[in-house]
Formats: structure tokens, sequence, C-alpha cells
């Protein structure tokens, strides 16, 4: 966790001075598409399970998942963009041991100020589907299922642009990815909603079409 801390300080401080030394594009040129990865670093995946019969209770952890990105900026201050995400948990609790995979697909769209063309601050929703897989192992209970269920994020965030080509990205995420049911002869005796707060790095390459 520390590391992690001082990656995010070094970055918040020190990208923004890289960022205006190199950044020497014209504006009216500025590459309009990009593509890219990024990295979830997500502090408390949780996973709150619910059972007929059972007082309900939440597993958080903290772990790491990838995705990739593909964007377009409308206008001066407006970009959209689709992310495609995995991320996954397994834990025990309560003598019961959760497990989930989840890839999340997501159409983003963000409202952007940018800085001496090259830092740009921003805030963005997004709204798509995960499949999640889940599991459920516990004393005389073993019950797996998997949903294609809607999810949602909100994000802010800052963009730092190297140069004309390659910008890089450091934000703060809370995501909703569904919720996945177990049924038992076509009754819901079950459930795992997943959710988390995420930290994300991650680079994009732009070009023009």
């Amino acid at each position: 966790m520390r590391n992690l801390f001082a990656v995010v300080f070094s970055l918040l401080f020190l990208a923004p001075v890289w960022a205006n030394d190199y950044y020497n594009a014209d504006y009216n040129e500025q590459k309009d598409t990009y593509v890219g990865i990024r990295i979830h670093k997500n502090e408390s995946l949780s996973l709150k399970y619910e059972a007929e019969g059972i007082d309900g209770f939440r597993l958080r952890e903290d772990n790491f998942g990838i995705g990739a990105v593909a964007g377009n900026r409308l206008s001066d201050n407006v970009k959209v963009e689709f992310e495609t995400a995995y991320n996954g948990m397994k834990e025990l609790g309560n003598n019961t041991t959760l497990s989930v995979d989840v890839w999340a697909n997501m159409f983003n769209v963000y409202m952007f100020q940018q800085f001496d063309g090259a830092v740009e601050p921003y805030a963005g929703l997004g709204i798509g589907f995960a499949a999640i897989w889940g599991s459920v192992n516990a004393p005389y209970v073993a019950l797996s299922d998997s949903v294609f269920d809607l999810s949602f994020q909100i994000m802010l965030g800052v963009n730092f642009a190297l140069n004309d080509r390659v910008d890089l990205n450091l934000g703060l995420k809370y995501q909703y990815y569904g919720e996945v049911e177990f049924k038992q002869n076509n009754a819901e005796v079950a459930k795992i909603d997943v959710d988390g707060t995420e930290f994300y790095f991650g680079a994009v390459y732009k070009f023009s079409l």
C-alpha cells in the first residue's frame, strides 16, 4: 500500500512537470482517437453475500484487474470511450468461500478541461454490462452460477500528455458490477452483489482517423 501511495504522489506532482516540458503539439493538430491499457488497483473489491436463513455478510479484498480502452475526443470538453476490463476475487469468511470472476464492458462519457495543452482533469460516468461467474462453498452448500448484468461506474482523474501521441492516465472510480443469483429448483437461495472502489493507472496512444 505504501508503494501505491508513493507512485500516486509522484505522478500527481511530477507528471504535470514532465508533460509541460515535453508536450509540443499544436492543439489544432490534436489526435482525437486513442487506444490503450488500464491497470486497476482494487481497494476493497466487495462481495455482499445473502442467503436464505442466514445473516448477510460482506467480504473485501485488495487485488488487481486489467483492461483495455478505445475512445474519441468529440469536442474541446467531451470525449467518449469503450472500456473492457477483468476483475476477480476469491475470499473466505464466516466459514464460506466466495469466488467471482467479472468481465465488464462499459461505455464511458467524460467531461474534461485542458490546461497548458498537457494536463486534463476530468469526471466521467459509465454504463454497460458485466458478465459475472460466481461460486459459493460452505458446509453442506456448493453453488455456482453466472449472469450478464447491468453495470455502472463514476470516475475522477487526470490525464497527462507526455507528447502529442502518448497520454498517461491516473484516476479513482466506484463501480457497481452487478449481482449473481444462485438458484435451486428454480428458486433463489443466495446471491452475491459485486462492487468496488478502485485506483487505476493507464497509458494510451493517440492518432487521427
